[in-house]
This record gives structure tokens, C-alpha cells and sequence, in this order.
């Protein structure tokens, strides 16, 4: 097949042809599931940011922070880290402009000297209600081509993945 006339779908069709054939990798199904599931998550994350977020001046990863400390906080920005999925060195640099932009604030934590809190201001739980408006509309466009109980299957499956990571050495920030 000529490189032109690949598309997603023949991509792993032949990737999975040739890992078998010319290679001798046995799971397919396995290669064929997370590139799938990669690809997915891209296209929605890219498509959200583009859409909701980017016209608005913030970041996917910004709107990550201001809705987890929307919903979750004041936090510490460790456990800020851990429930965005990204580092404290990705949290802590996004929450200085956050902070610049007047969205963020920082009071140092009751812990330690060391700890900090994030939380919304004012501007910030405004902002946050606006865009989460727009960007659930968007969740939705995105998955009502599935029916709620294929929507809850999918999530089923997905915790699936998720909770038995435990079963083999994972790698990752949680």
C-alpha cells in the first residue's frame, strides 16, 4: 500500500500485519487497543483545547489545574499534581500564570513552611463556570454518537485498565 493511501485504520492493519509476520510479536489485539485508545484521547484533547479553551487564551494542561482546584480545592499543589496527571514542576509553572492572570492563588500551606495551597479566586470560579459551560457542551457533541450505557460501558472498561495497572510494575506519576 502506497504511503498516501494510509489512513488511521490501515496504518494498524498493517503495522499489525507486519509486526506479526516480519517480527514475530504475538499481541495484536493488545497494539490494536492502545493505539486506538492514544489516538482517541489526542483527538479529543486537541479537539477541546481548540475549541473551548485556546480561543479563550488558556492551555489544555491550564484548564486541567483550574478545574481540579475548581472542583477539588484549596489544595495543596501536590495533590494538585497527582490529580491533573502532571508533574509539580508542570503545576508549579503553571500556577505562576495563573496566578499572574488573577484565575490562581498561592497561601502557604498549614503542613510546612515548604506546602502551598491553590485556589480559585473570584475571577477564577467566574471563569471556570463560563468555560466549563462551553466545554461540557463540547463533552457532550463528543459523546452522544454513544449511547449512555455504551458511555458507561466504555467508562467501565476504562477503570478496568486503569485499576488493574497494579498487576505489573507501571510507570508513571500515580
Amino acid at each position: 500500500m502506497a504511503e498516501g493511501e494510509l489512513d488511521f485504520w490501515s496504518f494498524v492493519e498493517l503495522a499489525n500485519h507486519r509486526l506479526a509476520t516480519e517480527y514475530g510479536f504475538r499481541h495484536q489485539l493488545a497494539t490494536e487497543v492502545l493505539l486506538t485508545l492514544n489516538r482517541a484521547s489526542n483527538i479529543v484533547t486537541y479537539d477541546l483545547e481548540a475549541s473551548v479553551h485556546r480561543p479563550r487564551g488558556r492551555s489544555w494542561s491550564g484548564f486541567r489545574l483550574l478545574f481540579v482546584t475548581w472542583l477539588a480545592g484549596p489544595l495543596e499543589a501536590k495533590k494538585a499534581a497527582e490529580l491533573t496527571g502532571m508533574s509539580r514542576a508542570a503545576v508549579s509553572n503553571l500556577t505562576k500564570t495563573l496566578v499572574a492572570d488573577g484565575l490562581l492563588e498561592r497561601t502557604p500551606g498549614e503542613r510546612d513552611g515548604r506546602s502551598v495551597l491553590l485556589s480559585l479566586t473570584e475571577r477564577g470560579q467566574q471563569e471556570m463556570v463560563e468555560v466549563f459551560r462551553a466545554h461540557n457542551e463540547r463533552e457532550h457533541d463528543w459523546t452522544s454518537v454513544l449511547t449512555e450505557t455504551e458511555q458507561r460501558i466504555l467508562v467501565m472498561l476504562l477503570d478496568k485498565l486503569i485499576t488493574n495497572r497494579d498487576q505489573f510494575e507501571v510507570r508513571g506519576r500515580n
